[in-house]
């Protein structure tokens, strides 16, 4: 029993042992399980902290970043609404009134829209409140009258500040203080209505729309703003009639550019009307929805009244002249010259540009006006008009002034200005004592119309159209030759002006049919009986006499910068007077120059400038350090510029015929020093020659030793050693003679044979002598032949002097002058040159 017991003991600690061990394994496991979770719940809260300071670091870094975003875009945004307000409501119209100041628009803008305050938007700048008016709204105003007559003042301040003097007319129904509401614009006249003739009003409003409304084109009338400022007995006197007459106003009186602007009445709904709601100082529009405008502050009364005072001046002087800037089209170069070639020249009192329609049917033009009346300023208006539309292929032009004066030399390159006016080919400046130059011109345009000619006869073409039609591949620009003072080409009674006058007629006559048009101004029509027929398209200017009809007295009343343009021979009824713009701001004129010229086609060549006062160097081509003319050019000493349009030297062919030898004649040293210098080195640059050197004049000494240093190889003779009797050379030898005539009685005779034989061994003497009776002396005396004399150039020598030298009796028709050289050569000319002596001497040393 006690053993059982004792196993049964034993057995049971046994299991109890057991029992705790597996327990403490349990607890142990337990344990660690509670451990690694307590440590897993640490990393978990560690990691959730990290987390939420994480999701905290990117929310406020998003929420910067949306706010950054936000304004940046808040900015951009108030930046492209103002800027769209400033385009809107440009000048006057959107101006704060600290800076503000009235403003025209320019030719062909619309009316833009109107500012009454400004509206917050977060924290940019204000932007300006604007509302519409002109060609778009009416506006009826609610709310406290007092402010809502403060907004109107800077309203119709706005709206009148920003158009011309008189294109806003004004009437004011005002019948609780009869008109004082707006008494600052008493200056301006507005029309008051009485407080009975509200009715009237309306009718007569109705009428003018209707008209206007059924009148074709655009509209022309000014814009009438009618303020109604109506009080509570005339809303409540008002008649059905009369509200469905205001109604009809308010349906079509925009399209008629009549606008109310009403306080107190109602208007009916319509897409025109802007309904402005004010409370206090704050206003809200139906164009800007729920924004809040706060409204400017009134322009102070004295600044109204002075504002309508200066507008009122304005208006009474009529608008100002049209800007050279005014002429110039959309585009340049866009308009066609297929029938003409019409273009503005300035504008009339009402605005509206005024054309000159030079053309097929109007091929020509006179302006006539005496000095100081404006003719210059007049062809530089139109000169640039025409430039701007038409460009080089389309237009060519000719240019030619008598007066003593460069008016024409802006459109060529200077030293200042590089550029010039792509549609000049020729201007001519400084010509009044040149008519040899205008003479050149028009023989150039007679081959040129000849050439036209011929070219129509071709291609069966009759007009310039069908020409340019029939050969597309010709160049044949409208040619329009522009003449002032072109009187001084056909006055007096001379070859030159016979010859001149033909040329004129001609060309009057046949041009026109080719694309060639003459503008020729004049102090008057002297000498323009055989021609007025062809210039139907005239021009006065202030006090011009004898360019239009005599009962035609529309010059002596016009004043300065006003021009007539007639079109139908100077009779009165053809008259339309223009205002002309003042072409003389250099700088304007500069500018639009200069766009012209970049964007001149490749190719264009400048223009050919021919000064009268200037004279010519010779060219770099005729120096000796200059390469020699390629094969088949013809030698011959050059001995000055021809007059002509071509700018060509003038040439002695030096052959081995007799008297092939050239004789200068006169007085001035340093003219026949230049002639001789310039043949020698002119003969020197076209292949190998000698050259021999005589001075026997003191005050030729410095001119001679010049040309012997450009010409080393020359030989040198003075007076200390003076022969005629040159050695034979194997190369053309050319002899240049300073004073021949100091040479004496002793060596006439070796002279004389010089002369006479010395061109058959290629030796040829360019001499000078002071005066026809000593070179008639060293050929012989009285009884001497000038045979031996082939070609001379007279400087200072009368006409009357050189009859011993020419064919005709009596001798060439010449007036000296300064830096002019009649120039003849018995073997080519009929009838001498003007020629002008180059520069040498004077530009090197």
């Amino acid at each position: 029993m006690g053993s059982h017991r004792n196993a049964l003991v034993a057995a049971v600690r046994q299991e109890l042992a057991e029992a705790r061990g597996t327990a403490r394994a349990v607890l142990a496991a337990a344990e660690t399980s509670r451990g690694e979770a307590q440590h897993r719940k640490g990393l978990v809260r560690e990691a959730y902290a990290t987390c939420l300071n994480q999701l905290a670091a990117a929310r406020e870094s998003a929420r910067d970043d949306i706010q950054r975003r936000y304004r940046s875009e808040a900015v951009r945004l108030a930046g492209h609404l103002r800027g769209l307000a400033t385009v809107s409501a440009t000048g006057a119209a959107g101006a704060p009134w600290r800076v503000w100041a009235p403003s025209e628009p320019e030719p062909g803008d619309r009316p833009g829209l109107l500012r009454i305050g400004t509206i917050a938007f977060e924290e940019t700048a204000a932007l300006p409140g604007l509302v519409p008016l002109l060609d778009a709204a009416h506006l009826h105003l609610s709310g406290p009258p007092a402010t809502l007559d403060q907004m109107i003042i800077g309203l119709l301040m706005r709206a009148i500040g920003s158009t011309r003097p008189g294109d806003v007319q004004l009437t004011v129904y005002d019948p609780e203080q009869l008109g004082g509401t707006l008494a600052p614009f008493a200056p301006l006249a507005p029309a008051l209505v009485g407080p009975g003739a509200l009715g009237s009003l309306l009718d007569e409003l109705v009428e003018h729309i209707c008209r206007i409304n059924e009148m074709p084109g655009p509209r022309t009338e000014p814009w009438r703003i009618v303020v109604l400022l109506a009080d509570r007995a005339t809303a409540a006197e008002i008649t059905p009639a009369q509200q469905a007459q205001l109604d009809r106003v308010a349906r079509n009186g925009v399209t008629a550019g009549v606008h109310l602007v009403v306080r107190g009445l109602e208007l009916e709904e319509h897409p025109s009307v802007e309904r402005i709601v004010v409370h206090e100082r704050t206003a809200f529009s139906d164009s800007l929805g729920p924004l809040p405008i706060r409204l400017d502050p009134p322009p102070p009364a004295e600044r109204v009244t002075a504002f309508c005072r200066a507008a009122a001046d304005r208006m009474n002087a009529g608008p100002a002249p049209a800007r050279l800037s005014d002429l110039e089209p959309p585009k340049f170069w866009a308009a066609s010259a297929r029938d003409g070639l019409p273009a503005p020249i300035g504008d009339c009192t009402d605005g509206t540009m005024v054309e000159v329609p030079l053309g097929d049917a109007l091929p020509h033009v006179l302006i006539g006006g005496p000095p100081g009346s404006g003719k210059t300023n007049l062809i530089h208006v139109w000169l640039g008009s025409l430039a701007t539309r038409y460009g080089p292929e389309d237009l060519a032009l000719y240019l030619l002034d008598f007066k003593e004066g460069v008016s024409f030399a802006r459109y060529a390159p200077g030293s200042r200005d590089p550029s010039w006016l792509p549609q000049v080919r020729l201007a001519g400046i400084n010509v009044n004592a040149d008519r040899e130059f205008g003479l050149a011109m028009l023989r150039h345009l007679g081959e040129e119309l000849r050439t036209r000619s011929l070219a129509a006869s071709r291609h069966g073409a009759t007009t310039h159209a069908e020409l340019k039609a029939a050969d597309p591949e010709g160049h044949w620009p409208r040619i329009v030759a522009v003449i002032d003072e072109f009187q001084a080409l056909i006055t007096g009674r001379d070859a030159a002006a016979d010859e001149a006058a033909g040329l004129l007629g001609d060309l009057a006559r046949r041009g026109g049919q080719q694309g060639i048009h003459l503008i020729l101004a004049s102090p008057e029509t002297v000498g323009m009986q055989s021609l007025g027929g062809h210039f139907p398209l005239r021009i006065a200017l202030p006090k011009a006499r004898r360019v239009l009809t005599d009962d035609n007295l529309a010059p002596a009343v016009i004043p300065r910068y006003h021009a007539v343009v007639n079109t139908d021979s100077g009779a009165a009824g053809a008259n339309r007077i223009v205002r002309l713009p003042d072409a003389g701001d250099r700088t304007v004129w500069r500018t639009l120059q200069r766009r012209l010229w970049r964007s001149r086609p490749v190719g264009c060549e400048e223009p050919r400038l021919f000064d009268g006062y200037a004279v010519p160097r010779l060219p770099a081509v005729y120096r000796t350090s200059s390469p020699s003319p390629g094969p088949g050019s013809s030698p011959g000493a050059v001995l000055g510029e021809r007059i002509d349009v071509a700018a060509r030297p003038a040439r002695l062919r030096l052959g081995r015929m007799p008297g092939r030898n050239l004789a200068v004649l006169g007085a001035r040293t340093d003219e026949a020093g230049d002639i001789l210098a310039a043949a020698a080195l002119s003969l020197a640059a076209q292949g190998p020659a000698h050259f021999s050197v005589i001075c026997l004049a003191p005050e030729a000494e410095r001119a001679a030793a010049r040309l012997v240093a450009e010409l080393p190889a020359a030989d040198w003779y003075d007076s200390s050693d003076l022969t005629f009797d040159l050695p034979a050379t194997d190369v053309p030898h050319y002899v240049l003679g300073y004073a021949l005539d100091a040479a004496g009685p002793a060596h006439r005779e070796a002279l004389r044979a010089l002369l006479d034989s010395g061109p058959e061994r290629r030796t040829h003497v360019l001499g000078w002598w002071r005066t026809v009776p000593r070179l008639r002396d060293d050929l012989g005396g009285m009884s001497a032949s000038f045979d031996s004399i082939g070609a001379w150039v007279a400087l200072d020598v009368p006409g009357a002097d050189l009859a011993p030298l020419y064919p005709q009796p009596g001798g060439p028709v010449w007036y000296p002058r300064s830096r002019r050289a009649l120039f003849f050569d018995r073997s080519v000319h009929r009838t001498p040159e003007v020629i002008i002596p180059y520069e040498v001497n004077s530009d090197h040393t």
